[in-house]
């Protein structure tokens, strides 16, 4: 059986128990054991190397030596990272060893919640099959991200809240790998309501299946 660890904590406006309660009722769904925990600790602990997938859910805060060595270490040799937003694209913002790993961090979201369109760039790929580019509410992540992602669906900033930033297209879904590990995510998700959004949820829950070994 395969085995999933969830580790969630840091800002609470991000909802990362709620959100780790939904990661654990789809991974027992899709036949994997599940530990959660509620502290970076958890990364350090030698046992994470046999895991099939680490989902972190911890925005900002802050993440010991130790631990952040032991868990890219564990996706070098395997263990599938996977995640969304805030909780594990603004984790650990001193922890460039992390940001390297998860290939990308956020640095803005101009308007706060707004009105936006996710595009689908590659409805080729199994995670994105039979999803089609939709209309979405949430922050729009502006991120600084790593150009070797393989990049699944993008948004397009207007400008209107950042007049700098008209036209410029943004990842919003991608896959990369990190030494032996698979690595899955997705900006989408600010709240846990956002995983009731039919499209967001396809994508992540398959996702999390595609980067776990």
């Amino acid at each position: 059986m395969r085995e999933a660890l969830i580790v969630w904590g840091g800002w609470s406006g991000h909802e990362p128990e709620q959100c780790a309660k939904i990661y654990k009722s789809w991974l027992e769904e899709d036949g994997f054991k599940v530990y959660v925990e509620d502290t970076t600790e958890a990364f350090a602990d030698p046992s994470i190397h046999d895991l099939s997938l680490i989902i972190p859910i911890f925005t900002m805060s802050k993440i010991e030596k130790e631990e952040v060595s032991n868990l890219t270490k564990a996706v070098e040799n395997g263990v599938g990272l996977a995640g969304h937003h805030g909780g594990m694209a603004d984790a650990f913002r001193d922890a460039v060893d992390y940001q390297f790993m998860v290939g990308g961090q956020w640095v803005a979201h101009p308007g706060d919640i707004i009105d936006y369109r996710v595009d689908v760039t590659r409805p080729d790929d199994p995670i994105m099959a039979g999803v089609s580019s939709f209309p979405y509410r949430s922050e729009q992540y502006y991120m600084h991200v790593d150009p070797s992602n393989e990049v699944l669906a993008t948004t397009t900033f207007t400008g209107e809240h950042a007049s700098w930033i008209d036209g410029v297209t943004m990842p919003v879904v991608w896959k990369s790998k990190h030494g032996k590990g698979r690595v899955f995510y997705s900006a989408l998700g600010h709240v846990s309501a956002e995983f009731a959004v039919p499209e967001m949820a396809t994508i992540l829950r398959r996702g999390v299946n595609w980067a776990a070994r």
